[in-house]
């Protein structure tokens, strides 16, 4: 299994970005799958979780402003952001975690810079 993540970069607060990300293998459809983000000397905390068969939830720092979503038909996740603040800054990672068996996968790391 590997997760390429994407859609990263560099925007002015106020913009929007859509992070995607493709998951090879079969188990997309049977995994919760959410998005994670860490900035330097800090852990990663959770942005988003959309899990395989319940509602999202979201963090209170970005509830309102990001949308998870997935497409189990192409193996891919999102994540629409809207309204970029500069405390958004961070590296962000996705992550799938297997229902039944509980094996866990992270994808490499997509940077998003909000600048003020």
């Amino acid at each position: 299994v590997q997760l390429q993540a994407s859609g990263g970069g560099l925007v002015q607060a106020g913009e929007s970005l859509r992070l995607s990300c493709a998951v090879t293998g079969n188990i997309f459809g049977v995994s919760d799958m959410g998005w994670y983000r860490q900035t330097p000397g800090n852990q990663r905390d959770l942005v988003a979780l959309i899990p395989a068969d319940s509602y999202p939830i979201y963090a209170d720092s970005v509830r309102g402003r990001f949308t998870i979503s997935r497409d189990n038909a192409r193996n891919t996740g999102y994540l629409q952001m809207t309204n970029l603040k500069p405390e958004d800054t961070a590296m962000y990672y996705c992550n799938i975690h297997h229902v039944f068996n509980r094996s866990n996968f992270w994808g490499q790391g997509t940077l998003v810079t909000v600048s003020s």
